[in-house]
């Protein structure tokens, strides 16, 4: 029995999220799916962080079982060849039996991809978020601040969220302008279901100029999600990247890779 990585990325519009589900239209029924063609027998995989629908991912990484040999380039050129278009394995690593993607993992990062203009995207549609009214980019970054470090972000946690604390250490809130939109790169420990998201539309209300850049901390204070803005639209959200030991030896050294040349969604 073997253990296999694999980073994968993929565009989540038209996907019911990552986790398998009875119809069978989400981004691990379809990984599960091209791996038993190259296995030639069913195979389950662990993700490092799960995404929901229309959520995409830059680099998810995954785990699985397996009892026949293939050669990495089998996982990566086969599974792609029995995969949808919208679905691609970057690389593939064999590892020792406790590496598992999820727990091993150090740390994670976002990216949400915000159209900043009047007209909504065509070409870009799906895949940026979009606000028409232009927003204050400088009240954003100092809304962002009072983010970084170990907080209670309960204010943006999801009802149907599983985990078991709403206490995170996000590293890195970073808001950056590229053309028409705004960048937002958040790096943490761990994230609460619909975090990031939550944490955009609020941003977006400060940038609108709805609330001060105080009010974020005022809604980190209060604990409440009913006080913090509606959840924003899952088009612009990226899974960028997962950290884990270098021990692991994975692709990219085990680091985030985001980075400013990571755009694919721009033109």
């Amino acid at each position: 029995m073997v253990r296999i990585a694999l980073g994968i990325e993929y565009d989540g519009a038209g996907f019911a999220g990552w986790q398998s589900q009875a119809h069978g239209n989400t981004v691990q029924d379809a990984v599960e799916k091209a791996l038993a063609a190259v296995a030639g027998q069913p195979l389950r995989v662990a993700c490092a962080g799960r995404t929901d629908a229309g959520v995409h991912a830059l680099a998810q990484v995954v785990h699985f079982d397996c009892a026949v040999l293939r050669p990495e380039t089998a996982w990566v050129r086969g599974v792609n060849a029995h995969s949808p278009a919208r679905v691609a394995v970057r690389w593939a690593k064999e590892v020792g039996p406790d590496f598992h993607a999820r727990f091993s993992a150090r740390s994670r990062a976002y990216r949400y991809v915000l159209l900043n203009r009047a007209v909504r995207p065509a070409l870009l549609a799906g895949r940026v978020g979009w606000f028409h009214q232009p927003l204050d980019v400088e009240a954003m970054r100092a809304a962002a601040g009072c983010l970084v470090g170990e907080h209670d972000f309960s204010a943006f946690r999801a009802a149907e969220c599983q985990a078991k604390s709403p206490v995170k250490h996000l590293y890195r809130a970073d808001i950056e302008v590229q053309g028409d939109c705004i960048v937002f790169d958040f790096h943490a420990n761990a994230f609460l279901h619909h975090m990031i998201r939550n944490l955009v539309s609020s941003l977006v209300y400060i940038g609108k100029g709805k609330h001060p850049a105080v009010w974020m901390a005022e809604l980190l204070q209060a604990r409440d999600r009913q006080r913090a803005a509606p959840t924003f639209a899952a088009d612009g959200l990226y899974f960028a990247g997962v950290e884990y030991d270098a021990v692991w030896q994975l692709p990219e050294t085990g680091r985030i890779i985001v980075a400013d040349s990571i755009l694919p969604v721009m033109p």
